[in-house]
């Protein structure tokens, strides 16, 4: 089917007021892709940095930003098998071979986008557009790191920086899910509220408190020769300046998760703690399609539900993203075109 459409286009790097939704072609199904409509689309803070453009990575623009979509198949191209129109799917932004849509190539910012079928994951019923279009970067991200890779279990003390966004909020559910005696670290008294609302032991402001003193004097200083003080992980996909009070508050043995630095990637770093309580730095990246079924089945049975804190029509996606950039989010920003 031909005709347009309109979307969230960007076609310049800069600061948010170079996005504009505009009219262009709606997508065609060609071999082994399908055409969905977007139920769904959510934003990232990685949306920030495709706008403002990140070393080492050619953006080809003009390109419709947005990672996150689900939907409805409107047209499915020749050799696509197990698909049909009217189908729901959530839909991995990792299109094989090339990178992440909403940045190598269009995304889901916008009423149509085309996808490989190979990306398509059933969504079962009961399961919202706007729930199953948070969970991709987000979501996915924090269940690998947490639950894909066993790093936290039943009766970890678990501290989370950054507790309020999206891999956040994924964290501080998922931890609990887990079992764990969650900290949430939040930037204001009312996203430390939420927090404790949505099942966060605890919940500290660290513009107003020292995150890692107050940890220390909470659970105990790190002590050498036993296992005695300090929390059992820490998450933090901040970086900068909170890397080496994450450091500092990590009881002998414990855990540092890191899947991003969106506040510095190379941060003051102090290797004496790291031997001398015999720390483990702990990468993970990225999200699979394991990870994605398994977050769809959580939302189904309602063990677990991503936290949304505002719904957008498409003409206003750019105040969504301006949000997020300024932090002024708790949860997902989601808009449905």
């Amino acid at each position: 089917m031909t005709g347009t459409m309109r979307a969230l286009v960007l076609h310049q790097h800069g600061e948010l007021d170079t996005l504009r939704v505009e009219e262009r072609p709606r997508p065609v199904a060609d071999a082994g892709h399908v055409v969905v409509r977007v139920g769904a689309s959510s934003f990232n803070y990685h949306d920030v940095f495709t706008v403002r453009g990140m070393p080492g990575i050619k953006v080809p623009m003009p390109v419709i930003i947005g990672l996150d979509l689900a939907g409805t198949v409107a047209d499915v191209g020749e050799d696509v098998a197990g698909w049909a129109v009217g189908d729901r799917v959530l839909v991995n932004p990792i299109y094989p071979g090339k990178g992440l849509m909403g940045e190598m190539l269009d995304g889901g910012m916008a009423e149509y986008c085309r996808a490989s079928a190979k990306q398509l994951i059933r969504m079962p019923d009961g399961v919202s557009f706007a729930d199953a279009a948070s969970l991709p970067v987000a979501y996915g991200t924090a269940h690998r790191m947490l639950v894909t890779h066993r790093t936290v279990k039943a009766g970890d003390t678990v501290l989370v920086l950054g507790a309020s966004g999206g891999v956040g909020t994924g964290c501080v559910l998922l931890a609990k899910q887990l079992g764990a005696h969650v900290v949430a670290c939040a930037g204001s008294d009312e996203k430390c509220r939420r927090m404790l609302e949505i099942g966060a032991d605890e919940a500290i402001d660290y513009t107003k408190v020292d995150f890692s003193r107050w940890a220390v004097e909470r659970f105990g200083k790190p002590q050498r020769r036993t296992h005695e003080g300090g929390v059992d992980v820490v998450v933090n996909f901040t970086g900068g300046d909170t890397w080496q009070p994450s450091l500092k508050c990590l009881k002998r043995g414990g855990k540092l998760l890191v899947c991003g630095a969106t506040a510095g990637y190379d941060p003051k770093e102090d290797l004496r703690y790291i031997w001398s309580f015999e720390l483990q730095i702990i990468g993970s990246n990225s999200f699979y399609d394991e990870d994605l079924k398994a977050l769809l089945e959580m939302t189904r049975t309602g063990a677990m539900r991503p936290l949304v804190d505002t719904v957008l029509p498409l003409d206003r996606a750019a105040e969504g993203l301006a949000l997020i950039r300024d932090r002024k989010v708790i949860g997902k920003v989601v808009v449905a075109p």
